[in-house]
């Protein structure tokens, strides 16, 4: 019986999200400020997150617990988010690029406009790294 299971289980076809489906349902997460959604439905586990620090050394995260440690230490700096914005994102090939800004007071740094370009390279349906631009 469980033979036949796997048979069954192995001729089913799982459904692989284009690089068009992950860029429209970032850029839905992204606009209701979701990260942590976005890492749990679309990143591969073995993802990496590349950007500068406030030094200016580029850093490395590796792996989606990482990515999710980076974004939950960003969110605990933020004071208060009074706008943000999500641009539309530009395809091309299998890279979605996305203009993200906000207008918030960082803890011990005042009020500040932030904006960046991210870009993020899919592969098997997933996303497999991003990288911050300022």
């Amino acid at each position: 019986m469980y033979l036949i299971f796997l048979l069954h289980y192995s001729n089913k076809k799982i459904k692989v999200m284009t690089t068009h489906e992950i860029a429209s349902r970032l850029y839905e997460l992204c606009q209701q400020s979701q990260s942590e959604t976005a890492h749990n439905e679309l990143y591969a586990d073995n993802a990496t997150s590349t950007e500068k620090n406030m030094e200016g050394v580029l850093e490395i995260k590796r792996g989606l617990e990482a990515i999710r440690e980076k974004g939950k230490m960003f969110q605990s700096t933020v004071e208060e988010v009074h706008s943000s914005y999500t641009n539309e994102p530009t395809i091309f090939g299998n890279n979605i690029f996305i203009e993200m800004g906000m207008d918030a007071t960082m803890k011990g740094m005042g009020r500040m406009e932030m904006k960046e370009m991210c870009a993020y390279e899919i592969k098997d349906g997933k996303i497999i790294s991003e990288r911050f631009y300022y």
